[in-house]
């Protein structure tokens, strides 16, 4: 129908002409109340809000001459950081004369890697930035 006729239809029932896609050939238009399909509009935005989950990125340090059991107690901290949904970057950092043997800092991560293969998979792998070498694990079921 002609856009004036649409006009005098909305005007007449006190709603709005709204486009719904005005790229169409003819534009497709509605009759409705404007400001009730902005506030349902408004209302949906803020459900999917709610609904959405904030990953956050937890940090666990390490250094290449640590003991086992740290490395466990470590392990099992990360563990309950990937449990709740977060990610975990682990850095290894390297002072002084442990620059020189990086593999076994390689090898310190790399271990530390295989103690949560079941519940993480690695999103970044272990590489070299300056002084530390950094790894980011992300829970399997995200």
């Amino acid at each position: 129908m002609p856009g004036r006729e649409a006009l005098q239809i909305a005007s007449e029932k006190n709603l709005d002409l709204v486009k719904i896609s005005p790229q169409a050939k003819p534009p497709v238009c509605k009759i409705m109340d404007y400001g009730k399909f902005k506030y349902e509009l408004a209302k949906k935005d803020k459900e999917a809000k709610k609904k959405q989950k904030v990953v956050t990125v937890k940090e666990v340090r390490l250094s290449p001459n640590i003991e086992a059991h740290d490395v466990e107690v470590k392990c099992k901290r990360a563990l309950k950081f990937l449990e709740s949904g977060d990610k975990v970057k682990v850095t290894l950092r390297f002072r002084g004369r442990e620059l020189g043997n990086i593999e076994a800092g390689r090898k310190v991560i790399n271990q530390f890697k295989d103690m949560l293969t079941e519940v993480s998979t690695v999103e970044k792998y272990p590489k070299m930035e300056g002084r530390q070498m950094i790894m980011v694990l992300a829970p399997k079921n995200a």
